[in-house]
């Protein structure tokens, strides 16, 4: 079986493209696997510098897959590989971003996203909440404006996701703004990256540990319940989930 991540490398800089196409790139036990895998041999090789994460196809990652959902603590397990890196690891985006997508995308240290991104929260909208992805999300973005698309799903652009602070930068060439970003990663000390980036990450780290039972917990409630069944054979069936006004 083809693995679903891909890679190359470029001057000390390794690319892990996320290549489930079929799922739209969705977080299935497979896909959360050997991205896990791909990250562990990075951190364990010298000659990266950095990683940038990437995708192929017209979406970054669609979220969870409701048919082949990796286990909560599967995904909170990737998501501290990320922050704990130590290398930094920038996200590139030029395609749609979901759900769980984003909590992949909080992890990463950087974001760089072209103007034909989206983003959306969309949990809401079949019945769960966005529990385990709160973890990197929460401690990195802006409390107020992320309340509005927590709570109604809604879709918003890059410029919108800079401003919450999901994103670094958005261009409409994203590899022109992440150009200088990766330059600088190339120049500098992998010993003064690491160190830096503990710095940057301790707060992050301090919620996955006080909250990462706690969540996991909630997420695994949520989806067994019975909003969360009519939620996800709605949008499998394509229809308005019964509570819809």
């Amino acid at each position: 079986m083809s693995t679903p991540i891909g890679r190359t490398r470029t001057r000390g800089v390794e690319t892990l493209s996320l290549d489930a196409n079929g799922t739209r790139n969705a977080l299935s036990a497979a896909l959360v696997s050997g991205l896990a895998g791909a990250l562990a041999d990075c951190a364990a090789d010298e000659d990266v510098r950095a990683v940038v994460l990437t995708h192929s196809g017209n979406t970054f990652s669609a979220g969870a897959d409701l048919r082949d959902p990796p286990g909560p603590d599967a995904l909170v397990g990737l998501l501290r590989q990320i922050v704990e890196l130590p290398k930094p690891v920038v996200a590139r985006v030029t395609g749609h971003v979901r759900a769980g997508g984003l909590g992949l995308l909080a992890a990463c240290d950087l974001a760089a996203a072209s103007a034909t991104a989206t983003f959306a929260f969309t949990e809401v909208r079949i019945g769960v909440a966005p529990a385990v992805i709160s973890l990197p999300v929460i401690p990195r973005t802006d409390p107020r404006a992320l309340a509005r698309y927590y709570l109604t799903g809604e879709r918003f652009d890059p410029a919108e996701a800079v401003r919450l602070g999901l994103l670094t930068t958005a261009d409409e060439d994203v590899d022109e703004a992440l150009a200088p970003i990766l330059d600088g990663l190339r120049r500098s000390s992998p010993q003064a990256l690491a160190e830096t980036k503990r710095l940057l990450t301790a707060r992050v780290l301090e919620t996955f540990d006080r909250d990462a039972a706690e969540l996991t917990a909630l997420s695994a409630r949520l989806f067994a319940s019975g909003p969360a069944r009519e939620g996800m054979t709605a949008f499998l069936q394509k229809r308005d989930a019964a509570w819809v006004v």
